[in-house]
């Protein structure tokens, strides 16, 4: 609950932020806050059984785990029932103390038994809890003023009382996801109010510890309380309880005489403050709450590093929600690495700041990353797909680009460099020429039969070539029969010219070479067969006409088994 109204007097200072403000920010929650929202959304939407209360906080869980390197859940022991019980109160006619007892004991152990539940899911996130001594969001205010965390996540408003500097009302995940702020630098400046103003005002409209004054609305507290002033308003009231505020108005010269009757009265209010204990009770509940100390051991605890089981987180999930193992590893795991690779960037930013530069290969931890993939861009937002080393078996996930670039720059200037050679690789190799869109297999096959059957036509027409050649060939050799005639006629009248010659001469016809043979001149018209009376006289052979057979201008065997070979091949193309 918190101090009546107290929210809607801090309006003006109410930011959204995106969730990624909440990067690399350690944060503590009020689980109980957090459980009854939920359990109100189970309630709304369907039975209890179905764990949904659970399974949105794992999502909470998950988102935090990726934003920030830690989170620090802490529970009160004993409001929690109180917060249960408002709006669901047991009626002043309900008089059976059994009936009242028995109410109370069943919501409490309900609630108890989802408190369980959510610790044991953060503890195998590798999220410790916290349990408070009281209030939750007391003990996580006292750890943001000593700066242990870096803000608060409750619904309860009362935690600036208790001395938080920053608050996270509420939150939304998914896309556009964002955060609801406040910080007590803007209530100082904006409002005028501080820690004991805000104590103020919980007194005058009432909160968990106090009824409020009857009557009192928001604004004349307000003007009340800025009226005597941040500094002396807890003195007052230690002096004169709240009868000041019961006061009508009255001028500001009667106002400043009244402060100065007060001041002149303060070695006697002894008095006064015994009469007014109550009013300082509640003053002392939220100026010195009962909580752990920063230096306690329960602190130190979980401020240390936990370990991220996931064998028991397949488990849990198993067994509320009914997922299998992938799925889970497929919701968490990226998350996990995520976180791994901010404590990584944190430890590297720290040994900065201190000044001492360690390499990455001097670094005690070994970088999470093992190399770069490629450059992505989701939501606006640059970032890397990186592969993972040794991360529960994840092999590849993307992560921002401000974040490698801060825990490892080494390894972008190593892609970079792959970037670059690749770059050069590829502008030396000469790139083929595109080819133009692929025929399909039908294309092929058509063109393969149209072939086929270029192939026969053509044998086709070398058959009917040749039987229409042979009228030319006879034609031909009855030409050169007449030739030759003709030619042996001149070759008689020239051999009748020697022997003529020899017989005056005394001249012997030359004979052949011992060798037996006679060189032909090619380029000679054809020699003709000398008449009867004739061939004894001088050796001159006879040469045959030889006529191209039929079968010569037929299909030869070659084109024949290439033919065959080319339907086989066309053929064990359709089989395939």
């Amino acid at each position: 609950m918190g101090v009546k109204n107290l929210w809607d007097i801090l309006e003006s200072c109410k930011k959204i932020l995106p969730l990624h403000h909440l990067q690399n920010k350690r944060v503590c929650i009020d689980l109980s806050c957090w459980m009854v929202q939920l359990q109100n959304v189970n309630r709304t939407h369907c039975a209890m059984t179905s764990k949904l209360y659970l399974q949105c906080l794992f999502h909470r869980l998950r988102a935090l785990i990726a934003l920030n390197y830690g989170s620090i859940p802490s529970i009160k022991l004993s409001a929690y029932r109180r917060r249960l019980n408002v709006g669901s109160e047991v009626n002043a006619e309900e008089t059976n103390p059994k009936i009242v007892s028995s109410l109370r004991r069943n919501m409490g152990s309900e609630f108890s038994c989802m408190i369980k539940e959510a610790k044991s899911l953060g503890k195998a996130l590798g999220i410790p809890c916290l349990d408070g001594v009281e209030e939750a969001e007391a003990q996580c205010a006292l750890l943001n003023s000593e700066s242990l965390c870096d803000a608060c996540f409750t619904s309860d408003s009362d935690a600036f009382l208790f001395g938080a500097r920053t608050v996270y009302r509420d939150i939304c995940l998914g896309e556009g996801g964002y955060v609801v702020c406040y910080e007590m630098a803007d209530i100082e400046r904006n409002l005028g109010f501080g820690r004991n103003s805000l104590i103020t005002l919980a007194v005058l409209l009432g909160s968990d510890y106090s009824q409020g004054v009857y009557g009192l609305g928001q604004e004349s507290a307000c003007q009340i309380v800025k009226s005597v002033g941040d500094s002396a308003v807890l003195h007052r009231i230690a002096l004169e309880g709240i009868s000041f505020a019961q006061k009508p108005k009255v001028s500001k010269k009667k106002a400043r005489s009244l402060s100065a009757n007060h001041e002149r009265d303060a070695n006697g209010a002894d008095s006064n403050f015994q009469k007014n204990t109550e009013f300082m009770e509640v003053i002392n509940a939220y100026l010195k709450p009962k909580c752990h100390p920063p230096d306690s051991d329960a602190v130190y605890r979980v401020l240390a590093i936990y370990p991220f089981n996931r064998h028991q987180l397949q488990q849990i999930c198993a067994q509320f929600f009914d997922w299998p193992p992938e799925k889970t590893d497929e919701y968490i795991l990226p998350k996990i690495a995520e976180r791994d690779l901010r404590r990584y960037a944190s430890l590297r930013s720290t040994s900065s700041n201190l000044g001492v530069k360690v390499s990455m290969d001097e670094m005690p931890v070994k970088c999470p990353i093992s190399s770069i993939i490629k450059q992505r861009k989701l939501q606006g937002r640059d970032c890397f797909e990186v592969s993972w080393e040794e991360v529960h078996g994840l092999n590849a996930s993307v992560v921002p680009a401000d974040l490698v670039e801060r825990a490892c720059p080494e390894k972008i200037v190593e892609f970079q460099e792959r970037k670059a050679q690749g770059k050069k690789r590829n502008h030396c190799v000469s790139r083929p020429k595109k080819l133009g869109n692929m025929p399909s297999a039908e294309e092929i096959d058509l063109k393969l039969q149209k072939l086929l059957l270029d192939i026969e036509n053509e044998s086709k027409t070398t058959r009917g070539a040749s039987l229409s050649g042979r009228s030319k060939l006879e034609k031909t050799s009855a030409l050169i029969q007449a030739d030759l005639a003709i030619q042996e006629l001149h070759l008689e009248d020239k051999l009748e010219k020697e022997a003529d010659s020899v017989t005056t001469t005394g001249c012997k016809s030359v004979a052949p070479g011992p060798g037996g043979t006679e060189v032909i001149d090619l380029m000679s018209p054809l020699p003709v067969s000398a008449p009867s009376s004739t061939r004894q006289g001088a050796n001159v052979e006879c040469i045959d006409l030889i006529e191209l057979s039929e079968s010569e201008t037929e299909i030869s065997p070659d084109h024949a088994r290439k033919a065959r070979d080319l339907r086989l091949f066309i053929a064990s193309i359709k089989d395939d």
